[in-house]
């Protein structure tokens, strides 16, 4: 090899060397930032923690099956108790009785400054009488069996009505001292990870932890028939990661070895095939390490989406070798690369639309392409002919090519019947235009049916909360937010009363603030004036005055003891739900109250209107995270659409510039329109609802399209299309279309999508190119 050469290889080889050293520490991720908004509102953003860092994304539903009821109970007790101590988990119950103890513990000694209850009224004569016969309607129940022991501390009930605001209104079916499922059939755990939302690995990890650990429990005598099954947010993380890495494994290869066959059948030469490859691993390394270094995370869709990029990627390959076959490289570089050039230029202008996008992923794909396309643009143009050295080309493409020919010279015969085709197409989308598009976010979720029925039952089953409805209050410090929180919960309680919600959240409830501690302790009346007080309001109750000293005590107690602090309830699982409920935010505190809607409302619905209303001048603010899912959904589908038009427009201004001819410029435009219309027509006749990600792909098949287009527009300058021309314009176009198409099969929506949208579609817009080319008249 000639120094020029070893130069230029030694070049690349150093390029590719730092490249794979970034890519070592590049972070890649399958999480829903993919999904969310990189400059969110501020509701938004309660939907961002939520999801990233909320109790209920750190929530891993557990259900036991097989046995009966007592084995069921005995595996769940053996469960919870491997679980407990393990520091993947704040919390892990199963309803038994003594895994509240600490909990009820913690209320009992403190449920003077946490009941709600507690106020000057309540220890008055009258309120001292009517909290008493209470306590004492209620020993007749069962429930009144687990407080009977403390009626003498706590004969105004407080403790009962701190428990019973544990479960937040709904309690699990219980069966055998455990929790079990609606019918019976299964013991039901329910798990909280320290791991957040969005830390996929250590979700994983405790997935495995649990089912590991269930394992072990069903090696014991009598339980080798039970079964497990898991749901959670945390648990969709780990399969969806793991889905998408095993798609992006099979694709990846899939697309290669086709792509390979395709080429050693054309190629016939193993040197051309691995010269082929210096633009595909350049373009593919350079947009992973570029993608890392500007957004510090690599999704995994992005990487995904790399495995259609190899199709583009070697069309470049593909026109040096054929091209390049009788003429040389200078000649090719002269005659050919401007062709080419403009092809790369409107891909960039397609892709780089994207890279405006609030939506992070698509932001991400326009980047990812951008990087890629020029990276094996660039390596084929100054690289590869000094790697290739002289002569190195493809020996027979002219006789290849002559195959193609006929195709070619008959194609504007088929212009009538794909006129037709595009009217139809275009008929069909305006009868349909109302409902072309999926109208959520849900359509891009890699959970199966089957996955959300089960978590839906499970979620049934436990009571589990599900954050849909929510109030948020920011405040400057945690006592200002404390505060609010007590505020706002005063108009949502009087709703509870009425029957239009079933019940709220709030952090206040375990953590009131400074101020309504001090006013609970300030409704304390000293000793004898409350055992005054006591006696008189029992003067004709069964239960004696004298035999409730221990509550005199206690409440002198509470008159001296100190205010509760967050440090205060470790150890008692309530501070994970204070801190699910109080988060700190780089700009303050911000408070969640999680609404739940009444138990016989339709849909699971609450009256919005209602809770608006009731929230007016509280500070508050109500969010639907259904809601705001749905419009965040609607914004990206309006951007993506604008992005879109403003991407088609700028190719359109571009080519103007260039051809300088109306003519030209629709024989090159008007092909890639009708392929679009057709495609998209075609999707939804099959039962397809469009998508976020077909609108990409549409954008993506003008960009894609475009570089067949306008090598047929050398016809419109009177120029021949030679052989080599035909043939690789052919396999350009097939490469590309297997390397989007492959994307069909995916199980992932969001390859999926553009896969069934570009693979066709590439197809089509070489069908139409060679058929509605503008041909120079002959003389």
């Amino acid at each position: 090899m000639t120094r020029s050469v070893w130069r230029a290889l030694l070049i690349w080889l150093a390029a590719m060397a730092l490249g794979l050293g970034l890519l070592w520490n590049t972070r890649f991720s399958a999480d829903v930032s993919f999904f969310l908004p990189s400059n969110p509102t501020a509701e938004q953003s309660v939907m961002v923690d939520q999801l990233r860092e909320g109790a209920v994304s750190r929530l891993l539903m557990v259900a036991i099956a097989g046995g009966d009821a007592a084995q069921r109970a005995d595996a769940s007790r053996a469960l919870r108790a491997s679980l407990a101590g393990n520091e993947a988990f704040a919390t892990v119950q199963n309803g038994e009785a003594e895994a509240m103890d600490a909990t009820r513990d913690f209320l009992l000694a403190h449920r003077y400054l946490l009941s709600t209850a507690v106020t000057p009224e309540r220890f008055s004569v009258e309120g001292l009488r009517s909290a008493v016969n209470n306590s004492i309607d209620l020993l007749s129940s069962s429930a009144g069996l687990l407080f009977k022991p403390f009626l003498a501390r706590d004969p105004t009930g407080e403790l009962v009505e701190l428990v019973s605001g544990l479960g937040g209104g709904v309690q699990p079916n219980e069966m055998e001292g455990v929790w079990a499922s609606r019918d019976g059939e299964r013991a039901m755990l329910l798990v909280q990870t320290h791991a957040l939302g969005s830390d996929t690995d250590g979700q994983s990890a405790a997935v495995e932890l649990i089912r590991e650990r269930f394992a072990q429990a069903t090696q014991q005598p009598g339980m080798a028939g039970l079964t497990m099954e898991m749901s959670g947010p945390g648990l969709f993380a780990v399969r969806a990661r793991a889905t998408i890495q095993e798609e992006v494994a099979r694709l990846s290869i899939m697309s290669t070895v086709i792509i390979a066959v395709l080429l050693g059948f054309v190629y016939r030469r193993a040197r051309l095939m691995l010269l082929t490859l210096v633009p595909v691993l350049s373009g593919t390394l350079a947009a992973i390490v570029t993608v890392g270094l500007v957004h510090g995370t690599v999704f995994g869709i992005t990487v995904g989406f790399g495995a259609a990029l190899i199709g583009e990627a070697v069309d470049y390959a593909i026109y040096y070798f054929v091209q390049s076959g009788r003429m040389g490289t200078v000649s090719w570089r002269e005659q050919y690369w401007p062709t080419i050039r403009l092809g790369v230029l409107t891909s960039l202008l397609g892709f780089g639309a994207l890279l405006f996008s609030g939506f992070p992923g698509l932001a991400q794909l326009g980047l990812y392409a951008i990087s890629g396309v020029v990276t094996a643009a660039l390596v084929t143009r100054y690289l590869l002919p000094h790697l290739a050295g002289p002569g190195v080309h493809l020996a027979d493409g002219a006789r290849q090519g002559r195959l193609l020919r006929p195709l070619v010279a008959h194609a504007s015969g088929l212009r009538w019947p794909l006129l037709v085709v595009v009217l139809v197409a275009g008929v069909y989308l305006a009868q349909h235009r109302n409902d072309l598009w999926y109208p959520n976010l849900s359509a891009l979720s890699t959970v199966t049916e089957a996955e959300g029925e089960l978590d839906a039952r499970l979620r049934a089953d436990l009571g589990a909360p599900d954050a849909r409805y929510m109030a948020v209050i920011t405040a400057p410090d945690r006592e200002s937010a404390l505060q609010a929180a007590e505020r706002a919960g005063e108009p949502l309680r009087r709703l509870v009363d009425q029957g239009l919600i079933g019940g709220f959240d709030s952090p206040a409830r375990f953590l009131p603030s400074e101020a309504m501690q001090n006013a609970r302790r300030a409704s304390l009346p000293p000793p004898d004036e409350l055992g005054a007080r006591l006696r008189i309001a029992l003067a004709d109750a069964p239960l004696s005055a004298d035999r409730l000293q221990p509550f005199l005590d206690d409440v002198q107690a509470a008159r001296s003891a100190p205010n509760l602090t967050r440090k205060d309830l470790d150890g008692t699982g309530l501070g994970l739900a204070v801190d699910a409920l109080l988060l700190q935010r780089p700009q303050g505190w911000s408070v969640l109250l999680p609404l739940r809607p009444a138990p016989a409302a339709a849909g699971a619905d609450i009256p919005v209107e209602a809770v608006r209303a009731a929230l007016a001048g509280s500070g508050a603010i109500f969010i639907d995270l259904k809601g705001e899912f749905d419009t965040l959904y609607g914004e990206y589908i309006d951007e993506a659409i604008l992005l879109s038009l403003a991407g088609f427009l700028a190719i359109v201004v571009v080519l103007a510039f260039v051809l300088r001819s109306p003519r030209r410029l629709a024989g090159v435009m008007l092909p890639l329109v009708m392929a679009v219309m057709v495609v998209v027509a075609g999707l939804h006749a099959c039962g397809v609802r469009l998508h976020l990600l077909h609108l990409v792909g549409v954008l993506l098949t003008v960009a894609v399209g475009s570089n067949y287009a306008l090598f047929f527009d050398r016809l419109a300058l009177g120029e021949a299309l030679d052989d080599e021309t035909l043939l690789s314009i052919g396999v350009a176009s097939t490469t590309t279309a297997i390397g989007f198409g492959v994307l069909a099969i995916s199980s992932v929506p969001v390859l999926q999508a553009i896969g069934v949208t570009v693979g066709p579609g590439a197809v089509l817009a070489l069908v139409l190119s060679a058929a509605f080319a503008v041909r120079k008249p002959t003389p």
